[in-house]
C-alpha cells in the first residue's frame, strides 16, 4: 500500500505535469477516490488505508485537504513504489483526469458507497461519516462487472 500522503502528492504531481495547471481542491479527493477504487478492481486490495469521509460534494479526506491548503503534498514518490500501482493510476488519469471537478463529484454521487455513507444527513451539509472500505469494494466491483460485459459486447452488423 502506499501512505496516503504519497498518494496525493503523486496525483497532484502528475497532474500538474500532464495538464499544465495545479489541481484544484475538489478534483484531488475525487481521483483520490477513483484511484482508491480502481485499486479494488484491479489489484483486489486498497491503494492506501484511510478513509474518506462522505462530504456534501463527495468523498473528501480531511488530513489530505489540510496538506493541501497548506502546499504541503510535496512527498516524492519513486519510480520502484509507485510502479505496483502503475496501471491504477493510468487508468484514473485517463478516465477521470480530464474531467472537471463538478462532474467527477456527480459521479461520486452515483457510487453506493457515498450514498450509503449519507443517509440521514441533509443534503446540503458536509459530514465527518466515513465511507466503508467495503461498500467502495462493492462500487469496485460493479465497475468490474460493467467493463467485462461491456469488453465482450460483439459489434451490431
Amino acid at each position: 500500500m502506499l501512505d496516503i500522503i504519497k498518494a496525493a502528492s503523486y496525483i497532484s504531481r502528475r497532474y500538474e505535469k500532464e495538464f499544465g495547471s495545479p489541481i484544484d481542491e475538489m478534483k484531488l479527493h475525487k481521483l483520490l477516490y477513483f484511484a482508491q477504487r480502481e485499486s479494488l478492481i484491479q489489484l483486489d486490495q486498497p491503494l492506501f488505508t484511510t478513509a474518506f469521509q462522505a462530504w456534501k460534494y463527495g468523498p473528501v479526506i480531511v488530513q489530505i485537504r489540510s496538506l493541501y491548503k497548506q502546499g504541503k503534498l510535496t512527498k516524492r514518490v519513486t519510480a520502484q513504489e509507485i510502479a505496483p500501482y502503475q496501471t491504477v493510476f493510468d487508468k484514473v488519469f485517463e478516465q477521470y483526469a480530464p474531467k472537471d471537478a463538478w462532474s467527477l463529484s456527480s459521479i461520486t454521487h452515483g457510487e453506493i458507497s457515498w450514498q450509503k455513507a449519507r443517509v440521514g444527513i441533509p443534503a446540503g451539509e458536509n459530514s465527518d461519516a466515513l465511507i466503508a472500505l467495503d461498500d467502495i469494494r462493492k462500487d469496485a466491483h460493479h465497475i468490474k462487472l460493467r467493463r467485462y460485459f461491456i469488453s465482450h459486447l460483439r459489434p451490431v452488423n
